[in-house]
Formats: C-alpha cells, sequence, structure tokens
C-alpha cells in the first residue's frame, strides 16, 4: 500500500440551517511532508474535538478504491483528494480486513488502526448534498482513525507497511456495523 495524497484543512465559517459553526473537513492535498503528531497532523484544523483528533482519532485514512465507488454517485463533485476529511490518501485500505490494533509503518511513523469514521453533516456539507450521509453509513467504507504510535514525518509515495496483525481483534467494520445497529440505523 501507498500513500496517495497528503491532507490537511483551515478552520472554515460554514452557515448550515441558519446556524454558523467552524469545521476543518475542508481538507485539501499538500505536497510537503506532513507531521503525525500524537493527537492530530500539525497544521491541520480541528474543530470538534470531541469527534475528532485526541490520541484515538489523530489520523483519518481513507482508500482510494472508496474514490471510485462514490465519483458516479456524485458526478457533479469537484473530486479532489481529502474529500472525506481523511488526512492520509491510501491506494488501497479494506476496512473488512484491517483490525482494531493492526499496526502500520509509514514515513518514519508508526500508526495503530483504532476507530471507525461515523458521518456527520459536515459530510454532507462537503459533497455538498446530504444524501451521502445515509449512503455512506450503507457502506463498510467508512475510513480508518489511527492512534499515532510513533510520531513523523508523512509523504506521497510513502510505503504503507503492516508490521503487526491483530486478527483476534474485531475488523474496523465490524465496529462500523456495530455502531450502526447501536444507533438503530437500517440499511436502505
Amino acid at each position: 500500500m501507498k500513500i496517495v495524497s497528503t491532507n490537511i484543512g483551515k478552520r472554515q465559517e460554514v452557515v448550515w440551517e441558519n446556524k454558523t459553526f467552524e469545521t476543518g473537513i475542508f481538507k485539501y492535498s499538500v505536497q510537503n511532508p506532513i507531521f503525525l503528531d500524537v493527537e492530530d497532523v500539525r497544521g491541520d484544523a480541528i474543530c470538534n474535538r470531541e469527534d475528532h483528533g485526541g490520541v484515538l482519532q489523530a489520523i483519518y485514512g481513507y482508500s482510494l478504491k472508496h474514490y471510485e465507488f462514490w465519483k458516479p454517485k456524485f458526478p457533479n463533485l469537484d473530486w479532489k483528494f481529502g474529500i472525506f476529511g481523511e488526512n492520509l490518501t491510501i491506494d488501497d485500505i479494506d476496512e473488512t480486513k484491517i483490525h482494531v490494533g493492526d499496526t502500520f509503518k509509514v514515513g518514519n511513523a508508526v500508526l495503530e488502526a483504532t476507530l471507525q469514521r461515523n458521518p456527520c453533516y459536515k459530510l454532507g456539507i462537503r459533497f455538498e448534498d446530504m444524501t451521502i450521509i445515509k449512503q455512506f453509513w450503507n457502506t463498510t467504507m467508512c475510513g480508518v482513525y489511527f492512534k499515532v504510535i510513533k510520531t513523523g514525518f508523512v509523504k506521497v509515495n510513502d510505503d504503507f507497511i503492516q508490521i503487526k496483525n491483530c486478527s483476534e481483534n474485531p475488523t474496523i467494520a465490524d465496529l462500523y456495523t456495530n455502531e450502526k445497529i447501536e444507533k438503530g440505523i437500517k440499511q436502505n
């Protein structure tokens, strides 16, 4: 696996349903290496620390292969890396095969898979279409949150190498499915 894009975002004010709030979901691809720190990517805005950032959700990774699933559903969208709010766009990660605790070396950092990403209305705002939220829930393509075991720089084309397998633990997709059940979200 390889890093296709490294993405950060700035704090932005957005108005939705007559409410103003700040968000960092508008990520964009950067050419310089990014620093994966203990609780976030250095220079990346995180406006909601309850649901993003912190030790267990320091880095968000999303698969390039998932983009191919979504593009036909939103053909008028300006497709750029980071559109899902991910810090790392990885050529091919599969939430049904990544287990909690699986560990990866990337650049000079080491990451551990921790959690799934649950969609919220900010993803709908980013896509300019709230239907993405239910559609996102109806897949296992949630992306992966990572804990940073060893801080370090990561750049485009760095290998994303699994160095520890925890197949005895649930997969990220298992966590996501369980979250849907707990929230009472029904599949279409």
